[in-house]
């Protein structure tokens, strides 16, 4: 499994946040401009949400709703799992694996510092990820 520490990763990213007021259309501008996949929405100082790719495509376009009217309150993933930033990247890529997301928020102290995503693997990592997965999957068979 990766052991490179979560903090290695996010040290070189910056956090991209935004309130539960801003829209769909505000927070896409906001998530090409910084070339990031997700943005966490946040209320005061506490992150409350993270609004991804996928929900975009997901939860506002397949449904029909106006980016531009629409607020991420609305459509975002309410309450997201988290990382601690000492833990290492294997441990974020199997709970995003085993969970099915791609972007996992990162927080120290009870704070959000940064995001991991699976775009954040290096090929021997997902060879790694890979492996875990398949002895995972073997086990499952074996205590059926």
């Amino acid at each position: 499994m990766p052991n490179r520490p979560i903090r290695d990763i996010i040290r070189r990213g910056r956090l991209v946040t935004c309130s539960e007021s801003t829209t769909v259309a505000e927070a896409a501008r906001e998530m090409k401009a910084a070339r990031v996949g997700a943005i966490l929405v946040m209320k005061a100082e506490k992150m409350v949400g993270i609004f991804t790719e996928r929900d975009a495509l997901n939860r506002v376009l397949a449904e029909g709703l106006d980016p531009a009217k629409t607020p991420l309150s609305r459509v975002m993933t309410k309450d997201p799992d988290t990382i601690s930033s000492d833990k290492p990247f294997g441990h974020a890529l199997i709970a995003m694996y085993d969970h099915g997301y791609r972007h996992m928020p990162v927080v120290e102290d009870g704070k959000p510092v940064g995001i991991v995503s699976m775009r954040d693997a290096h090929p021997p990592e997902l060879k790694d990820l890979e492996g875990e997965v398949e002895q995972r999957e073997h086990i499952r068979e074996i205590l059926r």
